[in-house]
């Protein structure tokens, strides 16, 4: 499968990232290592989580995804091969965001010993805090490159207006620059990425890897009234999308979907792996046929009038 160089990185990636927030949610860690070991079968290499997975589950304190993918990298013999994505800034317990040195510093520690390695491929701001001086975030970046503990950093929701100050602020005083920014963006939710950061990013040369890249799952065509809502445990966040234009992006799919007789899944996630302004979209995985819409959104070869349809179908 051909990998996809992330930003300005040493890192390669396949067409599709893993989303590592069902590990340890939505399924087990049995569940998990089976889910792990099909996806790698399959040719991908790139997994992103985040120390805040699952905080939302009751009874979780976070960092159950980044334990699970750390037991089954060692049991499979998979460090060297496979690329990690982590994040930090999320409330961990402390009641607020956090991008703080200190914080960085010690949550990074957490996250080794549970992802058990000795470095972070590619470590996120996860959000901002919109306190902490952009400075002093990347100068606790810089302090663990400088001790081999992370490779790249990248970032993820900081507005356009913090990402390219602390692009500048990188060139302008030496510290460690953002090479990836991690966007929610899909064929439903365009405008946020397409008139907010996506310019910033295509100017500067950094990797996109987009969250939400099935809307929640909306995108997979299952969801088509009110009441197919309660079909997931993540019906209740997909309603949103159940609109005119919703429906619309929906019956787009459905025609690409009979045109190559894929999945509607494999058709959305198509139309973001043939994005040039992406470099590989994160989607999440809980069962084979999951995993089977990814290697449709690969293999497929969409045209540009496909391209255009979907485009044009979710138009605002």
């Amino acid at each position: 499968m051909d990998k996809r160089r992330l930003g300005n990185t040493e890192l390669y990636t396949a067409p599709i990232v893993f989303g590592g927030n069902v590990l340890g949610w939505t399924l087990n860690e049995k569940e998990s290592f089976a889910i792990l070991d099909e996806f790698v079968e399959l040719g991908f290499n790139t997994i992103d989580t985040a120390n805040a997975y699952s905080t939302w589950v009751p009874g979780n304190s976070g960092g159950e995804s980044e334990t699970i993918i750390g037991k089954w990298m060692k049991a499979r013999g998979h460090k060297d091969n496979i690329t990690v994505i982590t994040k930090v800034g999320s409330d961990m317990g402390q009641g607020h965001k956090d991008i703080s040195a200190k914080h960085i510093l010690e949550a990074a520690e957490d996250s080794l010993r549970r992802l058990q390695t000795e470095q972070i491929d590619l470590y996120l701001t996860h959000w901002d805090d919109d306190v902490t001086p952009i400075e002093e975030t990347l100068g606790a970046y810089q302090k663990l490159i400088d001790a081999g503990k992370v490779r790249y950093i990248g970032a993820s929701n900081l507005s356009p207006e913090r990402l390219q100050a602390s692009l500048d602020a990188s060139r302008q005083k030496g510290l460690p620059r953002y090479e990836v920014f991690q966007p929610e963006y899909n064929l439903y939710a365009r405008k946020g990425f397409e008139q907010g950061v996506g310019p910033i990013c295509k100017t500067e040369g950094l990797g996109v890897i987009t969250y939400y890249s099935l809307a929640s799952g909306f995108l997979s065509g299952k969801y088509r009234s009110k009441a197919d809502l309660s079909k997931s445990v993540r019906g209740g966040g997909v309603e949103k999308y159940l609109d005119e234009r919703g429906l619309r992006i929906l019956d787009a799919l459905d025609k690409q979907a009979d045109k190559y007789q894929i999945s509607q899944a494999g058709v959305a996630l198509a139309w973001l792996v043939n994005n040039p302004a992406v470099t590989a979209p994160i989607a999440s995985a809980t069962k084979s046929s999951h995993l089977k819409a990814f290697s449709e959104a690969v293999q497929v070869k969409l045209s540009q009038d496909d391209m255009e349809l979907l485009t044009t179908a979710s138009a605002y």
